[in-house]
């Protein structure tokens, strides 16, 4: 078992996901992370799914997801064929706000985007790992909301959807 990127191109019509997710369902993969958003192409939307899976399994997905009539096209990647990164945000109270959370802040590469009466927000861009190990030291400074993204990833392959297009 590995890590794969799988990025789907749709367009964007209801329920798209919903078909898409149920596919994963059907053959017992969990998603580890999901994201939407557009592409660069006009009205073309792109999913970016995160999976742990076998070489096999990863083929017979994406064959899969292909055959949805929606689905423009949909490719898969190891980890080391993409570049990507997640995005965390992490709120603590003011009253946390010392040196040595300043400190922390500094290490991880992180940065302060929201400073109210009560709380702080923090942000830190990076791979899973990065971001949870973070989180595990602001348990310390009484970490009080944690969220994150899903991969947000483009490939390295000059494997293109404008090339399929063609």
């Amino acid at each position: 078992m590995k890590k794969f990127t799988i990025s789907v191109f749709t367009e964007n019509f209801i329920g798209i996901l919903n078909r898409i997710t149920i596919i994963f369902t059907r053959r017992g993969v969990n998603i580890n992370g999901i994201t939407a958003s557009e592409s660069r192409e006009d009205g073309i939307y792109r999913l970016t799914i995160e999976v742990t899976s076998t070489d096999e399994q990863i083929v017979q997905l994406v064959n899969q997801i292909e055959r949805i009539i929606d689905v423009i096209k949909a490719f898969y990647y190891e980890d080391d064929q993409v570049v990507f990164q997640e995005i965390a945000l992490y709120k603590l109270p003011v009253s946390s706000l010392d040196p040595g959370l300043e400190k922390v802040i500094r290490q991880y590469n992180a940065r302060i985007i929201s400073a109210e009466k009560n709380f702080v927000v923090i942000e830190m861009t990076g791979h899973k790992e990065d971001t949870q190990e973070l989180l595990g030291i602001l348990k310390k400074f009484n970490i009080m909301e944690f969220a994150r993204s899903g991969r947000v990833a483009v490939s390295k392959p000059m494997q293109t959807l404008d090339q399929y297009l063609q």
